[in-house]
């Protein structure tokens, strides 16, 4: 039975306490590694569409580097202007050493 978890980088590929870009098919993604463990968002922002892995990361907020606008990777919710829209999430967990997600 196909779950729908599939892997998408090694824990050792992460960048520790910070955003590593990850691909999956064509889907572009952010992989954050927070103290309260692995989020995985879209990797454009909402609002300009800029490369978020490029952007200031603290905790559980991401900031766009192109406009500064604001999100929580636990949610997607955006919390800091210009940005308004969220970001798109996907559940992810942490299964022998690789970083998965779920599509659904």
């Amino acid at each position: 039975m196909d779950d729908g978890w599939q892997d998408l980088i090694a824990l050792t590929d992460l960048h520790r306490g910070w955003v590593t870009r990850a691909t999956l098919g064509n889907r572009v993604l952010a992989v954050h590694d927070t103290p309260g463990g692995v989020y995985v968002t879209a990797a454009l922002c909402t609002h300009g569409g800029a490369d978020l892995c490029d952007g200031y990361f603290d905790g559980h907020l991401i900031e766009c580097p192109l406009h500064q606008g604001a999100f929580d990777v636990r949610t997607g919710a955006p919390i800091g202007a210009p940005a308004t829209r969220p970001l798109k999430t996907f559940a992810a967990r942490v299964l022998n050493d690789r970083v998965q997600i779920r599509l659904t």
